[in-house]
């Protein structure tokens, strides 16, 4: 059963997140920070995928940066960025290579069939 890192700073989507995963047949573990996501990435737990918030804490390295560091610790980690704010083609061109976007607000079924997207595409 893969493993998704799930990395959101407002508690209540992070759990919710974690829930719909684990509904759909993964494990999860979650952090609410940047420092939290890159310690347990930094572990022996065993994560296959990252969902992120795009924007974490403030003046905290947000999900772009924690996916470039955690291609460099887990080269084949598969990302899912998120976030309720508009994208640029600019911030499209840093996100890592093979990585997934799914906006805010999203349902139960718009998660579950992303996370499976990025499964699928092994």
């Amino acid at each position: 059963m893969p493993c998704v890192l799930v990395v959101e700073d407002d508690e209540q989507i992070r759990v919710l997140a974690d829930a719909i995963i684990q509904d759909a047949g993964h494990r999860t573990v979650s952090a609410a920070t940047f420092q939290e996501a890159l310690a347990l990435l930094q572990s022996d737990i065993s994560v296959e995928a990252i969902f992120t918030d795009l924007h974490l804490v403030e003046n905290s390295p947000g999900g772009i940066e924690l996916a470039t560091e955690a291609r460099g610790i887990r080269p084949k980690v598969k990302v899912l960025y998120t976030t309720g704010e508009a994208i640029t083609d600019g911030t499209k061109a840093l996100m890592v290579e093979g990585s997934a976007f799914l906006p805010k607000p999203y349902t139960l079924d718009q998660l579950t069939a992303s996370i499976a997207a990025l499964f699928a595409e092994s």
